[in-house]
């Protein structure tokens, strides 16, 4: 088996979600239906992903692996293959799905167990007077302003190794233990309050249970305090709400030097679980 990366970003608006479900429009789904099409397989393929996004989460830099049968791609012919496959693929897949590159994964690449990191962005306008309707696919109107330097600071004892459970909707057999490695609010582009985060990995609803957690500080209803002292209790807290998915874009995975590949992904699966 041959062993490919792809490189791909989508809008989430009309899909629901990334994980493949019967009946629903799902990101996996079209990527592996379009797959078996331009590989005029018989069964359809397994598309893995480095962050399984929910339903109405966008992506612009997602990677995902898949395995196919060598005999596909001739040892002497890569490039010209996968040129001719991303261009089959392009043809067969929807406008809010677009493949960037496909590539020959190298020796121990796992696009989810060999990551390091996930880097996300959250987009809030909290100025009606700067509200782009053409814009709301993609960012959350807030009706009340919010103050990032608070924010910033309520934001940055959340850094660190500890236990998200209470901001996680947790997966059975697996762990709420997550390294938080940056997390930061700044104003962007038109005004807009732009959170950034990045984490070895996040669990099921994570990120918008942060953005929950840290706008009602910068309202001013909540104390500054307030946000570390839900983590600490290391429980669901019904008090935080998960904030709305659009606002969300999956901006990049990084991963380490290909030599350091598959002993990440050992790591990786000794600590989440395959």
């Amino acid at each position: 088996m041959t062993r490919l990366r792809l490189d791909l970003a989508y809008d989430g608006t009309d899909f629901s979600g990334w994980a493949r479900q019967p009946g629903l429009r799902t990101v996996q789904g079209v990527l592996e239906e379009a797959l078996a099409r331009a590989l005029r397989l018989a069964d359809t393929p397994q598309v893995t992903c480095a962050g399984r996004t929910d339903a109405g989460v966008h992506a612009r830099g997602q990677v995902a692996h898949v395995d196919v049968d060598a005999g596909d791609f001739p040892a002497e012919q890569p490039d010209i293959d996968l040129t001719a496959l991303a261009r089959s693929m392009r043809g067969l897949l929807p406008e809010d799905v677009a493949i960037h590159r496909i590539d020959v994964a190298p020796e121990g690449f796992d696009a989810r167990f060999s990551a390091l990191s996930r880097r996300y962005r959250y987009l809030v306008c909290d100025d009606a007077r700067a509200w782009d309707p053409l814009r709301r696919r993609e960012v959350l109107h807030h009706p009340r302003a919010l103050d990032i330097d608070i924010m910033n600071a309520a934001a940055s004892p959340l850094l660190g190794e500890r236990d998200f459970a209470a901001v996680c909707r947790p997966r059975e057999g697996g762990t709420t233990i997550r390294e938080l490695l940056t997390l930061e609010w700044k104003r962007g582009e038109g005004g807009l309050a732009e959170m950034h985060v990045s984490a070895d990995a996040f669990c099921h609803s994570m990120v918008r249970a942060l953005v929950g957690l840290l706008i009602p500080v910068g309202e001013g209803r909540k104390p500054q305090a307030w946000p570390a002292e839900v983590v600490a209790q290391g429980i669901r807290d019904s008090s935080v709400q998960v904030m709305p998915a659009h606002g969300l874009v999956l901006e990049e995975v990084r991963y380490p030097d290909d030599v350091d590949l598959a002993a990440r992904q050992t790591v990786t699966r000794s600590l989440r679980g395959s």
